[in-house]
C-alpha cells in the first residue's frame, strides 16, 4: 500500500477515495458491454481522459502486462488499475465489480434458460442466436488475425496450431506451451540496438512468495475440500478441476477460451452439447462483464442436468464453481505480478513468447470458428479418425438452410454495416422468430 502511494506522489497524479472509485468501478463494470476491446476503450476514457488516475504511458504498460496473462485482460486490467489506486482492497473492488453485475446477469439467464431451453419461441430465438455468434466468432478471428499475424512465421505459427488442434486434436495447452517456447528463443536472437534500458524491481522476493502463497491457497482450497466431500468424479469437483485449468492455459482472450473449452465440453464430458454451447456465448455477448462469464453458464447447465431431483440447489452450484475457479487465479496473477509491471515490459523474451502465443492463438479460434459453423450448418456431423487424423465430417443432406440465410444477414449486418454486436444478435434473433411462425 505504501509502495503504491509512493508511486502516485511522484507521478504526481490526483488520489481519488476508495468510495469515489467504488462508484466508478460500479458504472464501468455495468456498462462493460461489447467484448475486451470495447471494454478496454470504456476504461481508457474514465480512468485515462476524464479521471487522469493514470498516465497514457502507465495504462498502455498495464494492457501490455495483462495481455501477458491467461484470463480475461479486461478484468485484469480493471484489478491492476484498482490495486494501483489503494492496494489489495481497491484490486478486489475494482474486479469484483467489474465482474459481478454480468455474473448476476448470466445467472438469471441460465437459470431462464434451463428451465424453459425448450419452449418453441425460446428455442427460435437461440435459433438466431447460435447463427449471429458463428459470425461474430469470425469477426473476432479477423480482428486478432490482424493484430497478431504482423510477420511471415507468425502466419506459420497459426497454420501449424490450425493443424495440430483441428487435424491432430493436440492439446491446446500443449500448443501454447510450443508457441510460447518458440518465441520466447527466438525473441533472443534480437539485435543488441533493440534492447530496452534495464528497469529496477521494488520488491522484495520473500513479498512475492507470500503472495503466492495466500493466493494460491485462496483458489485452491475450496476445490480441494469440495473433491474431499464429493468425490472427484461428481460434476462439481470436475469442473472446479476443469475450469482451474483452464484459467492456467487461456491466453488470448475469450475466444481462445472457447476454443479450448467447447470441444472438450460437448466432445470430452458430454457435459453440453454444441448448439448450447453457441446459446451460453450469445448470452454472454448480450451482457455485460467479460465474455468468459460464458464458463458460468456452462457450470450452471452442466450441473443442473445432473442433478437429478435438486438441480435448484446444483445448477446454481455449478455456476459458483465455475466462477471460482475462473476469476479467482485472475488475483494471484495481478498481485503478484503488478509491482514487477515495469521490469515485464522491458523484457524482449517476453513479448517474443507473447507474440507467438497470440500467433498461435489465431490458428486455434480458426478451429473454434469452422467447428461451430460445422455444428451450426448441419445437424449430423461426425468425427472420422484416419490414422493420427480426426477430421469433423457433416453430412450434407442435413444442411440447414434457414442458418445459412441468418448467419449471411448477420455477416452482412456485422462486418459490412458494422452493428454493434448486441445489435446483431437482437436482429438475428427476430428473424428467427419471424422465420418460426411463416413456417408455422
Amino acid at each position: 500500500m505504501a509502495d503504491t502511494d509512493i508511486d502516485r506522489a511522484r507521478q504526481d497524479l490526483p488520489a481519488p477515495s476508495l468510495p469515489d472509485a467504488l462508484r466508478v468501478w460500479a458504472q464501468i463494470g455495468i456498462l462493460s458491454f461489447g467484448g475486451p476491446t470495447a471494454q478496454i476503450a470504456l476504461m481508457h476514457r474514465v480512468i485515462v481522459d476524464e479521471k487522469k488516475w493514470l498516465s497514457e504511458e502507465q495504462y498502455l504498460n498495464a494492457l501490455s502486462f495483462c495481455m501477458l496473462l491467461p484470463g480475461p485482460e479486461a478484468m485484469q486490467l480493471a484489478t491492476y488499475v484498482g490495486w494501483r489506486l489503494h492496494g489489495i482492497a481497491g484490486g478486489l473492488a475494482a474486479g469484483l465489480l467489474f465482474v459481478l453485475p454480468g455474473a448476476l446477469v448470466v445467472l438469471a439467464l441460465a437459470m431462464v434458460y434451463a428451465a424453459f431451453g425448450n419452449v418453441p419461441v425460446v428455442e427460435a430465438v437461440f435459433f438466431g442466436i447460435k447463427s449471429a455468434v458463428l459470425v461474430i466468432v469470425v469477426e473476432a478471428l479477423l480482428r486478432i488475425a490482424r493484430r497478431a499475424l504482423k510477420r511471415l512465421e507468425h502466419w506459420l505459427i497459426a497454420a501449424l496450431s490450425f493443424v495440430a488442434i483441428f487435424f491432430l486434436a493436440l492439446p491446446f495447452p500443449l500448443i501454447v506451451l510450443l508457441a510460447a517456447l518458440y518465441g520466447f528463443l527466438r525473441a533472443g536472437g534480437a539485435s543488441a540496438d533493440s534492447a530496452v534500458a534495464p528497469v529496477p524491481v521494488r520488491v522484495r522476493l520473500g513479498q512475492t512468495v507470500r503472495t503466492v502463497a495466500v493466493w494460491l491457497v485462496i483458489w485452491i482450497a475450496p476445490l480441494a475440500a469440495l473433491t474431499a466431500v464429493l468425490g472427484r468424479g461428481q460434476v462439481l469437483s470436475e469442473l472446479g478441476w476443469f475450469f482451474s485449468k483452464l484459467a492456467v492455459v487461456t491466453f488470448g482472450g475469450a475466444y481462445a477460451v472457447l476454443a479450448y473449452m467447447g470441444q472438450d465440453v460437448v466432445v470430452r464430458y458430454g457435459w453440453l452439447d454444441a448448439g448450447q454451447m453457441m446459446d451460453g456465448l450469445g448470452l454472454a455477448e448480450t451482457t455485460p462483464g467479460p465474455l468468459i462469464l460464458v464458463t458460468e453458464f456452462v457450470g450452471y447447465l452442466a450441473a443442473y442436468q445432473r442433478a437429478g431431483g435438486i438441480a435448484w440447489l446444483m445448477g446454481p452450484a455449478g455456476a459458483m464453481v465455475a466462477l471460482w475457479a475462473t476469476f479467482a487465479p485472475c488475483f494471484l496473477w495481478i498481485f503478484t505480478g503488478a509491482p514487477y509491471i515495469e521490469w515485464i515490459n522491458a523484457q524482449p523474451r517476453l513479448k517474443g513468447a507473447l507474440s507467438a502465443i497470440i500467433a498461435a492463438v489465431v490458428g486455434v479460434i480458426l478451429n473454434l470458428a469452422l467447428w461451430f459453423a460445422l455444428h451450426v450448418f448441419f445437424r449430423t456431423v461426425e468425427l472420422v479418425a484416419i490414422g493420427p487424423l480426426r477430421l469433423w465430417t457433416p453430412d450434407l443432406a442435413t444442411l440447414e438452410w434457414r442458418v445459412v440465410v441468418l448467419a449471411a444477414i448477420a455477416g452482412f449486418l456485422l462486418l459490412v454495416r458494422h452493428w454493434s454486436i448486441p445489435r446483431v444478435l437482437a436482429a438475428s434473433a427476430a428473424l428467427a422468430l419471424a422465420l418460426r411462425f411463416i413456417a408455422a
